[in-house]
């Protein structure tokens, strides 16, 4: 790969993560891993930690898509692996709609990509202190998908009345 597309993909990544960021000045914890562009194998996990100290507050994590306009399909199921502090295990699906059933992206267009949010939880509070970490694969059927760009992560503080 080049020094301009490696250059080019950083930048990319950068200003899709300020830009979610930006948007909610409570974020607490914002990370995003891009995907092979071969394609996202089932085997391939993208890992997120988060460290907690504070267990009275209450959170929000979201889950970012950015996806080629020519993905194959009108939705993406994840799963979501979180280890706590512990080593307790909580495994959650999650779906993630991205066309409208007239084909229509859902979502932020980008230039070639699509840009979507989905709550992952609601008004979280973490019973433990320390590291959390989550694993994030795909749940397609096929055993590689191509056309998901990137993947992330995001933790805000829940709002009163959200």
């Amino acid at each position: 790969m080049s020094f301009l597309k490696v250059t080019t993909h950083i930048a990319t990544l950068a200003a899709a993560v300020l830009l979610f960021a930006a948007c909610n000045p409570d974020v607490i914890y914002s990370e995003s891993h891009a995907v092979d562009e071969r394609g996202w194998n089932l085997d391939d996990k993208l890992t997120y930690s988060i460290d907690i100290s504070d267990t009275q507050k209450v959170y929000n994590l979201f889950v970012d898509l950015r996806v080629a306009r020519n993905y194959p399909y009108s939705n993406s199921f994840l799963f979501l692996r979180t280890t706590f502090p512990d080593n307790t295990v909580a495994i959650d699906t999650l779906e993630c709609p991205l066309a409208y059933d007239d084909g229509k992206w859902r979502g932020k267009p980008s230039g070639q990509y699509i840009d979507n949010r989905y709550y992952f939880k609601k008004h979280v509070i973490f019973p433990q202190s320390g590291t959390y970490t989550l694993d994030i694969t795909h749940g397609m059927r096929d055993t590689a998908i191509v056309g998901i760009k990137d993947v992330g992560l995001v933790m805000t503080l829940a709002k009163q009345g959200e």
